[in-house]
């Protein structure tokens, strides 16, 4: 027997769920801005976080309803892929082949990276295997194509190559 309470725990642990979804979107959308037009980070924080962030055009029904993005979780991946943004970028050249380099790679496809490599290695609060699923549902709201394999195998080849052997991870920003 289910009991009335357990429901409305379940409703808000799976709308938490669906905010740090959110979150992550929006913190890629804001990387994007920032990369894109120069705004400073904490601006785009703000605007992000005060209702102004870019939304859908309606075409894809499932970014047409997004929640409001969970503040923590948004706001510690953007400030920690700027402020960390070379040693994310060495830990990606590490994952991909010898003939790409981050460079190479579409901005959208290395922000996803930076972003779900942030969580990964610094985030020690979240398992990095609800991370890089989170990523690849990110980068299947853009991509249909080969990008979201590409992202798949980078994650992994990170989360494994800093799993527990490796250092612990710092606490959030």
């Amino acid at each position: 027997m289910i009991e009335a309470g357990s429901d409305t725990v379940r409703q808000s642990h799976g709308e938490a769920m669906k905010r740090r979804g959110a979150a992550r979107l929006a913190a890629v959308q804001a990387l994007y801005q920032i990369e894109m037009t120069g705004v400073a980070v904490e601006r785009a924080i703000a605007e992000f976080l005060d209702g102004d962030r870019p939304q859908p055009d309606g075409e894809d029904e499932d970014l047409s309803a997004l929640l409001a993005p969970d503040p923590d979780l948004f706001t510690s991946v953007v400030r920690g892929v700027v402020s960390k943004r070379v040693q994310l970028d060495e830990l990606i050249a590490g994952a991909l082949s010898a003939d790409w380099t981050v460079a190479r790679l579409e901005i959208l496809v290395r922000l996803i990276l930076e972003a779900g490599v942030y969580e990964i290695t610094f985030r020690g609060d979240i398992p990095a295997k609800a991370s890089i699923n989170e990523y690849l549902n990110v980068s299947n709201a853009f991509f249909n194509g080969a990008e979201p394999g590409l992202i798949n195998a980078v994650l992994d080849a990170i989360a494994k190559a800093t799993g527990p052997a490796a250092p612990p991870k710092e606490q959030a920003q």
